[in-house]
């Protein structure tokens, strides 16, 4: 016969270990992170499960982006790096509750679907105007940005010279 005592060690000892599994779970699931990058490489984000946004970088590629693409860009890319970090709770729950449990389909049924957008397009290149037809097309368009030039140096800056010597001596 097995002994009682023994069979109430046994399952103190696994309660224990089960308890601790589930702790470093807990703690893994509050510091869940997620990242992405777009695929162009022009914005990479690190969210919170919750997403809240950790960090956000820009590439080279995004110092010619229009702001609303760049803007729409980091939603969507804030997004997938949101769903991925969702993505990890299944995969640090499995271990400890089953992956095809009745706890497991719970589990899931609390993780609230992330709608991710698709990125979006890059806005069409400028095109020069031949033709009539193609004035009208572009005249719906906004007017390209004034280029500013630098100022000439004028002859009524004194910051070159002393206010008390008159030139070619006193």
């Amino acid at each position: 016969m097995t002994d009682p005592n023994q069979l109430i060690e046994d399952y103190e000892q696994r309660t224990a270990a089960l308890l601790e599994q589930a702790q470093e779970a807990k703690s893994r699931i509050a510091n869940l992170t997620g990242a992405a990058t777009s695929s162009d490489g022009a914005v990479t984000v690190s969210v919170s499960a919750g997403g809240a946004l950790l960090s956000l970088s820009f590439g080279t590629k995004a110092d010619d982006m229009p702001k609303d693409r760049l803007a729409s860009l980091v939603m969507s890319t804030a997004k997938r790096a949101q769903a991925q970090a969702v993505g990890q709770i299944t995969t640090i729950m499995a271990p400890l509750i089953g992956d095809n449990s009745e706890a497991m389909q719970f589990v899931q049924s609390q993780i609230p679907p992330i709608d991710v957008p698709d990125e979006p397009e890059p806005a069409a290149p400028q095109q020069f105007v031949v033709n009539e037809e193609q004035q009208d097309a572009a005249s719906t368009q906004p007017p390209p940005r004034p280029v500013r030039r630098p100022v000439e140096d004028d002859d009524t800056d004194y910051d070159q010279r002393s206010l008390f010597k008159k030139e070619g001596g006193w």
